[in-house]
């Protein structure tokens, strides 16, 4: 048996699904505030009734969070199941004649993708590596389709670094959950920092090389008989339609509601940068509402926009469920003292200098457990930040770091992968070799950034 083999049927006998995962980190979350803190002072109830009641405040504190990453997921998805992303994949799908081709220009376009967009980009890439299956056969052309299946995951690499990555764009909120602690830092100082430009211009180059190179070593695997049709937004027959119900059906009412949300958006980005705001306006809010106005323009009509958005939001559901769970446990660090005993420990062990590097690889090993970044930043956001204080190290960097951490281990993660693979027809082993190439490439060049910054 291969290792990836071995490594998908250890995950699958180790992990359970993600949702029980999080009830499990609750129940630890608890039993280490039973453990490491005690009870308040001035609080006459006993020790667990108080992490209970910690819990429960927490676990209504990100409804607004969990509601912009449901939407930032979905709303990509349905850009990326437009007719005009589609028509634009099967153009470029003609120059994927051989392994090596296919795989640098399906990487190199979905990490581009995915740095505006994480839901597109993740939608996207599934599309265009079956798009390009689609493709070799029917010109009888010969591919490594696991490896092109790699290609199109490889945006989850550059997401949480990119305009719409939770942390960064949380953060630039007023009124966000740790303003008190650090402010409101604008991407300027995160996704458009020196630093993550050179990280992420670094992966743009050297990650679509890397995989050309493979391309040229690889065997050609057999393509999954299902690649003979695409999956498409069926449109309902104009024969069929009466009444009111052609308003849903119509380009005119769909252009009218979309374009005018664009137009406001416009608007409201030039009035911040005539006013020397820079690149403020962007925030996970203005993000949506462009994508909710761009996703009715591009479909045509609210009809298809709608059968746009329920094939969507299937894939929203575990974001749903989990982060009011994620929320109680920041609940139980933030209220209970346990974010205290976490960043004492990293005060301890750690150094200016070296801090980045422990966040970068805890946020990778509890993104294994808490696969969002949203939820991550959840429960380690408070216990970075209290560290970084104490260290008198830059909460930008910390950020970057945790989101770094995050975003890489996506490709040993298969939680986000489970739309590509149903979208593709490859299994999780089959793509795993290359992810895990992938994620220690990454993980070179994030740390270097890291230690030159």
């Amino acid at each position: 048996m291969s290792f990836a083999n071995r490594f998908v049927r250890a995950a699958k006998h180790l992990l359970p699904s993600p949702f029980s995962i999080a009830v499990l980190l609750t129940f630890v979350s608890v039993l280490l505030a039973l453990l490491l803190t005690t009870p308040a002072a001035d609080n006459t109830n006993l020790h667990i009734v108080q992490i209970a009641q910690f819990w429960e405040m927490g676990f209504w504190e990100l409804l607004k969070f969990t509601m912009q990453m449901m939407l930032i997921l979905v709303l990509g998805h349905v850009v990326a199941l437009s007719n005009t992303v589609t028509r634009l994949i099967n153009q470029l799908s003609r120059f994927c004649t051989s392994t090596a081709k296919a795989a640098f220009l399906v990487s190199s376009l979905t990490m581009f993708v995915a740095f505006i967009n994480w839901g597109l980009g993740l939608i996207f890439g599934a599309i265009f590596a079956r798009k390009v299956g689609e493709f070799a056969q029917q010109k009888g052309i010969s591919l490594n389709y696991p490896l092109i299946g790699a290609a199109g995951y490889s945006g989850l690499m550059v997401w949480h670094g990119g305009l719409s990555g939770s942390a960064p764009l949380k953060i630039t909120e007023q009124g966000h959950f740790l303003v008190a602690q650090i402010g409101v830092i604008p991407l300027s100082e995160t996704v458009f920092s020196s630093m993550n430009i050179f990280a992420t211009l670094a992966l743009f180059a050297i990650v679509p090389t890397a995989l050309y190179w493979l391309g040229t070593q690889s065997t050609t695997t057999p393509l999954p008989q299902q690649l003979h049709a695409s999956p498409t937004l069926p449109k309902a027959s104009l024969q069929t339609i009466q009444g009111a119900e052609r308003l849903d059906h119509s380009v005119v009412f769909a252009w009218l509601l979309g374009g005018i949300m664009l137009l406001w958006a416009g608007y409201k980005a030039s009035i911040s940068v005539m006013a020397g705001g820079g690149i403020s306006f962007l925030t996970l809010n203005y993000i949506n509402f462009v994508l909710f106005g761009l996703g009715i323009c591009m479909h045509g009509s609210i009809a298809q926009f709608l059968k746009a958005v329920h094939t969507a939001i299937a894939g929203s559901t575990g974001i749903m469920i989990q982060f009011p769970l994620y929320a109680g446990i920041m609940g139980i660090m933030k209220y209970s003292g346990l974010i205290d005993v976490f960043s004492a420990f990293f005060v301890r062990i750690a150094s200016d200098i070296s801090f980045p590097i422990y966040t970068f690889i805890s946020a990778g090993i509890v993104n294994v457990f808490v696969p969002s970044g949203g939820g991550q930043w959840a429960v380690q956001g408070p216990i970075i930040v209290e560290a970084a204080q104490q260290l008198g190290v830059s909460f930008p960097k910390c950020v970057m770091a945790l989101a770094y951490g995050d975003q890489i281990t996506n490709m040993l993660q298969p939680f986000w992968a489970l739309p590509l693979l149903g979208i593709t027809g490859l299994k999780a082993q089959q793509i795993l070799p290359y992810t895990l190439f992938l994620m220690l490439l990454g993980a070179s060049i994030f740390v270097l950034t890291l230690l030159l910054f």
